[in-house]
């Protein structure tokens, strides 16, 4: 996983605990720290829609695949 990418699932992670506080408490943590739709909590909403989106591309990324070892026969 990209740096970028790491970034993007750690914006994404903070936009669902935003989206979890306001869904079960009335809360809004983005607005209570930046202000009522000012532009800083707007550049904060846009980041984590663009980090949303990068984490979309991860969704449809093929599993790595683990390399095997041969196995030996050990019966003989």
């Amino acid at each position: 996983m990209s740096t970028i990418q790491r970034i993007a699932l750690i914006l994404t992670i903070i936009g669902a605990i935003n989206w979890g506080l306001i869904g079960f408490f009335g809360f809004n943590l983005v607005e209570a720290i930046f202000g009522d739709n000012s532009a800083l909590s707007r550049i904060i909403y846009g980041l984590v829609g663009i980090a949303g989106l990068i984490n979309l591309g991860l969704l449809f990324k093929p599993n790595e695949q683990h390399v095997r070892e041969p196995q030996t026969d050990t019966t003989r």
